[in-house]
């Protein structure tokens, strides 16, 4: 994945809003195999070279479209975080938020797609796209410390159950976006909700 085109900010706002939700909305109805530059432009009244002028290529399209959708889903996990109820429900809370709604999920199918295509990237893709992850831990660990703190949960190490929470989230969420067979929500739910009373409550 090559890195981002620079280009000044201020011009880039509102077109770069429109292309990546449409980029979104795109793959969320059709699929990534029908996201194409001269589509895009068709969506939103631009040629494809004015989108290859922002963004340079579809890499670099792929992963801001990836970073927009987080930071959407940012504010959702904020305001969950925020609640004034007991830190485990806010913790299940986060799990809903993190876990695809199922197959085909357009944010996780966004994900796999921008990971796929990065095996080669250069440093500063890669530390863009640990940005992402690093939100969601940061999050989490904050909410395991809290609820200690509180009497909620019984001491742990937040950093290392964190990662652990995250790996499971991460394995149980790709079965659920690519379909697995066998695999649903419901009983994906189960599995984290058990794995987190076994790790946390008193």
């Amino acid at each position: 994945m090559s890195g981002p085109v620079r280009r000044p900010r201020r011009r880039l706002s509102q077109p770069r809003e429109q292309v990546l939700a449409a980029a979104m909305a795109t793959i969320a109805a059709e699929g990534l195999d029908r996201l194409t530059m001269a589509g895009l432009g068709r969506e939103v009244g631009m040629s494809s070279g004015h989108i290859l002028y922002y963004f340079g290529t579809k890499d670099e399209l792929l992963l801001q479209t990836l970073q927009w959708s987080e930071e959407q889903l940012g504010a959702e996990r904020r305001a969950a975080l925020s609640r004034r109820t007991p830190a485990r429900e806010r913790l299940d809370a986060l799990v809903d938020l993190y876990l695809p709604e199922g197959h085909r999920d357009p944010r996780w199918t966004l994900w796999l797609e921008v990971w796929n295509r990065s095996q080669n990237a250069d440093d500063e893709t890669r530390e863009r796209q640990l940005e992402l992850e690093l939100a969601w831990h940061r999050d989490l660990v904050a909410l395991l410390v809290e609820g200690v703190s509180r009497g909620e949960f019984r001491p742990v190490d937040a950093e290392r159950l964190t990662t652990r929470i995250r790996a499971l989230l991460d394995g149980f969420g790709t079965h659920l976006v690519v379909g697995l067979p066998g695999t649903d929500r419901e009983t994906v739910r189960r599995h984290i909700r058990e794995f987190l009373d076994e790790s946390l409550m008193p």
